[in-house]
């Protein structure tokens, strides 16, 4: 399912305008987005949790060379579903 998808059925599903719909849709996908770069989670109830986890530095490999490349440490988005999600996902 995409972006457009959602915008679709839910200004199906009201009777809002298309344009309407994608704007409330980007501004939270906006929203959310700016909270994790301030590191902030973000907590949906019955659906789930999205917070930034910081990955350690490592040493990696090149695959063609083989050579020894350092990885610098990084911050990743992680997504733990909530429970409502969990039991209709099954």
């Amino acid at each position: 399912m995409t972006k457009k998808d959602i915008i679709l059925k839910v200004a199906d599903e009201t009777g809002l305008k298309q344009t309407d719909v994608k704007q409330v849709v980007q501004k939270t996908f906006d929203y959310m987005v700016e909270a994790l770069v301030r590191g902030e989670k973000i907590e949906l109830r019955n659906f789930g949790v999205f917070k930034i986890k910081e990955r350690k530095s490592r040493t990696g490999r090149n695959p063609r060379t083989g050579q020894v490349v350092p990885v610098p440490p990084r911050k990743v988005v992680i997504f733990k579903p909530g429970l409502e999600m969990k039991h209709q996902v099954k």
